[in-house]
């Protein structure tokens, strides 16, 4: 029975060495890995005279965010976009390197304040309420809202004809405030166009209002959608600054702005991508007529055209591979380095629980109460966006690690402590006969026993774990969520490319699954050999 308490205390010890090695190379490799976008890092507001030599970071949410900023379909470690060009042409004209910072539509702003970036451009409108909370830079574009409906629909062709129908919009734009105002209006808020527009293709929608370039983009682009009516409305984007900082680089950047319009550059990025309007001609007073082809809308379009026949679809499905492994190894990483925490904090949570002072206890169940009575989502943003308001400031991985850790530890502690209370007390009592410290009959007695009974659980957490490690994209981490985020929204095929998603979190899963079996037969076999 010893001897096979040994052997398996000293697998256990050997194990969880590797996977704290692993942790560090792991973490290193998240940190210093080449990747775009690039993640956000906290950047201080250049302030003197050799500005020109830094950085120009400037925040976007490229996931599925066409035409503004995202991945070419054409080549996914590329970055376009007409605010993309307009974002280069400022660095260019600053003598600055222009630097894209990826983060979430909802973290934008906070981390805007928490200076991840000098500025964000994504396609925010000029509203009221966002000039309370931001300073912006002048207009860089000039559009209005328009109507798509389904190809073969009619009779919603203008903005009176709404009535008494379900439209689709983006939260918190103009569109959604103007219909909000009508009382005939159903109004359904979406964070994400393309599940808007998969919503309209499978008529649990009337309608669409929505900004003019996504309604070109998504809609126009899109043989079963097209565009009707005339123009709703009148809106701005401008380039947001945190409140009150940032001056003289807003400065700087609105005289770009300024000289980018006045020698025709604006005009020329905008009709590449087929979205200079009659709004901007008048804005700027620019009714010229360049003859400039919209070569990037041509481009776009070509990319994106439905795969015809099977080999044309097999063949972009074999594209999609190298981005679905590199977020398989995001999510693994990022799994196994919570999971080696959860289990060594579990472990110290569960022995303080049940041996520790009466002190150290109530502390333990303080903690494991309050861990598991919030959202696991509040905790990794309070941790990624709160922790910098006191001055610790953590990179995507390492607080995605540390979120998930500390979470699942929570239910490890109970697991464990379960674990330690199936150990009849009389094994503690002959230890201690065998003149054992207590810590010497935990460790090479009670615990060995322990970890027998909860294998099985602690297999099943990790499976859990893999699949709740989707929740750090929201943090920035492209793993494997929201690798099915770009892709799905970029070619509109969310049955294949779910198919492939979920076929690399199911192969992610079933090596463990089999590691848990072998490991509780071999288990029992030494159960019954020590018996």
């Amino acid at each position: 029975m010893t001897s096979v308490l040994s052997r398996l205390r000293a697998r256990f010890l050997v194990g969880f060495a590797v996977v704290g090695f692993a942790f560090h190379g792991v973490s290193a490799w998240a940190e210093n890995a080449p990747a775009e976008p690039i993640q956000p890092e906290p950047v201080t507001a250049p302030a003197t005279a050799d500005a020109s030599a830094t950085a120009l970071k400037w925040g976007a949410d490229g996931t599925s965010n066409v035409p503004y900023t995202f991945h070419d379909p054409s080549d996914e470690n590329r970055m376009s976009g007409f605010e993309y060009d307009i974002m280069e042409e400022i660095g260019r004209r600053l003598g600055r390197d222009a630097q894209f910072v990826q983060n979430d539509w909802d973290g934008l702003i906070p981390g805007l304040e928490r200076n991840f970036y000098l500025m964000v451009i994504c396609g925010i409108e000029m509203t009221p309420e966002h000039i309370e909370a931001v300073d912006f830079s002048q207009p860089y574009y000039m559009t209005s809202e328009r109507i798509v409906v389904r190809r073969d629909q009619a009779g919603l062709d203008s903005y009176e004809r709404l009535g008494g129908h379900t439209i689709g919009t983006v939260k918190d734009t103009l569109a959604e405030r103007m219909m909000g105002e009508r009382h005939d209006i159903t109004v359904r808020g979406y964070d994400e166009e393309s599940n808007m527009f998969e919503d309209l293709r499978n008529k649990r929608l009337d309608a669409i209002l929505i900004d003019g370039p996504i309604a070109l983009y998504y809609g126009e682009a899109d043989p079963a959608f097209r565009i009707v009516g005339t123009p709703v409305g009148h809106l701005s984007y401008g380039i947001a600054f945190p409140k009150g900082g940032n001056i003289e680089l807003r400065k700087q950047v609105d005289g770009a702005l300024k000289s980018m319009i006045a020698d025709g550059t604006l005009h020329r990025i905008l009709a590449r991508w087929n979205l200079w309007t009659p709004e901007m001609a008048a804005w700027t007073g620019d009714y010229s007529q360049p003859g400039i082809a919209p070569t990037e809308w041509e481009r776009y379009i070509a990319a994106t055209a439905p795969a015809k026949g099977w080999k044309a679809r097999f063949d972009r499905y074999v594209s999609f591979l190298p981005l679905i492994g590199k977020g398989a190894v995001m999510t693994l990483a990022v799994s196994a380095c919570a999971m080696v925490l959860a289990v060594a904090l579990g472990l110290i949570l569960a022995l303080t629980r049940r041996y520790g002072p009466t002190w150290a206890a109530a502390l333990a169940t303080l903690y494991i109460e309050v861990i598991r009575g919030t959202p696991l989502l509040i905790q990794v943003l309070f941790i990624f966006y709160g922790l910098p308001g006191i001055g610790i400031r953590l990179s995507p991985f390492v607080a995605g690690v540390i979120s998930l850790g500390l979470n699942y530890a929570a239910y490890e502690a109970e697991n464990y402590r379960a674990g330690l209370q199936s150990v009849a007390r009389g094994q503690m009592e002959a230890a201690t006969a065998l003149n054992m410290t207590h810590s010497q009959a935990l460790r090479y007695v009670v615990v060995p026993q322990a970890f027998r009974v909860v294998v099985p659980v602690m297999t099943n957490d990790f499976i859990s774990l893999l699949k709740d490690s989707s929740l750090v994209s929201i943090i920035t981490l492209t793993e494997l969520s929201q690798t099915y985020v770009r892709l799905s929204s970029t070619y509109f095929d969310y049955f294949g490319t779910g198919m492939m998603v979920g076929g690399a979190y199911l192969l992610l899963g079933l090596p463990f699954v089999r590691l848990a079996k072998m490991a509780e037969r071999r288990l029992a076999v030494s159960e019954r050999r020590g018996g």
